[in-house]
């Protein structure tokens, strides 16, 4: 397949924000994102007995922004380092969605039957183990030691932010403050290892670009957050309020008790669709999906300003910026 078939295999591959950046920038990136998108289903399809679920995983969907991050903080140098880095880090982000398929016995990703429940619970497990093992294997053949480091410390991380979540499940007590640090653990640090990994792949310092991978992961996961209040499910492919069924306190919802006081009583552990659906509205009555949007926000103009003077060139600032606008732009 050539010219116009395979440009638009491409595009496919890599939906809004991603596009938008990709229009905005040079022959180099799009080319980089393409080897980006080739050496996954490599990766993947050397997965053994496990392949045929890991290509199934790999085109569920996704939009490829920790890859794009990756590349971007490179700039236009970005070699093949900066590529193996956001193999790496895309195989670390798919590795966790299937593991939290598995622990949220979740039916339905991006509008898909998931791994966990097409194949059950022990090979969405090994997939997401698998996945993990590759990510640090991609990078290893690449003699990526200093990322190897890096993504070992992210992967950490990850699991430390899915413990916080399991362990305040149910929990209407919940304050910002522990939800900010799980999701700055579960979100933001991906964010911020893909930023980090692609200033260094270069041999550049990491600087302030781990900061803004921070805060526009948290950005990212707020309006997440909105969306599975606000739905609809034929936009987030799953049903609303899917984080109510998982007892997953939110910050939408610890906003809306403080003008909804009846609704700390709610029992999430006694939830169905039905009373799931009934509690989103009741939150977004209270105003708290606009608070929430507008703190995420200001998390991405607290992003972009802490570029300004950081030794980054213009155009790859402009970039970034875009991409940061992008996060917002997608859930509005």
């Amino acid at each position: 397949m050539t010219g116009n078939g395979e440009e638009a295999i491409r595009r496919r591959s890599l939906p809004e924000p991603v596009t938008a950046v990709t229009d905005t920038a040079g022959a180099w990136l799009p080319a980089r994102m393409s080897e980006v998108e080739s050496g996954l289903l490599k990766a993947v399809e050397g997965e053994g007995e496990l392949t045929e679920d890991a290509v199934r995983t790999l085109n569920a969907g996704g939009k490829r922004m920790r890859p794009m991050l990756v590349l971007l903080c490179a700039g236009p140098e970005a070699g093949d380092a900066a590529v193996r880095a956001g193999i790496a880090v895309e195989l670390v982000h798919m590795a966790s969605l299937v593991h939290d398929d598995v622990l949220d016995r979740a039916p339905l990703r991006r509008g898909l039957p998931t791994v966990y429940a097409s194949s059950g619970r022990e090979r969405a497990t090994a997939l997401g183990d698998r996945l993990f093992s590759t990510a640090f294997r991609v990078l290893v053949e690449g003699g990526d030691a200093d990322a190897v480091t890096q993504v070992s410390t992210t992967a950490v991380d990850l699991a430390r932010g899915e413990l916080r979540q399991r362990e305040g499940a149910f929990n209407m007590n919940l304050t910002e403050s522990d939800y900010f640090e799980r999701c700055g653990l579960k979100t933001g640090r991906l964010f911020e290892a893909a930023c980090i990994l692609g200033r260094t792949s270069t041999g550049g310092e990491p600087g302030p670009i781990g900061l803004f991978g921070h805060r526009i992961g948290l950005a990212f996961q707020l309006l997440d957050d909105v969306l599975d209040i606000a739905g609809p499910p034929e936009r987030t492919g799953k049903a609303r309020g899917t984080d109510l069924l998982d007892g997953t306190v939110t910050l939408p919802l610890i906003i809306a008790t403080d003008f909804d006081p009846a609704l700390a009583a709610l029992d999430l552990r006694d939830m169905n669709e039905e009373s799931a659906a009934l509690a989103c509205d009741r939150i977004e009555a209270t105003g708290a999906l606009d608070e929430v949007r507008s703190r995420a926000i200001a998390l991405i103009e607290e992003a972009k300003a802490g570029l300004i003077g950081a030794g980054i060139e213009t155009e790859q600032r402009e970039l970034l910026e875009l991409i940061a606008d992008g996060v917002v732009h997608r859930y509005s």
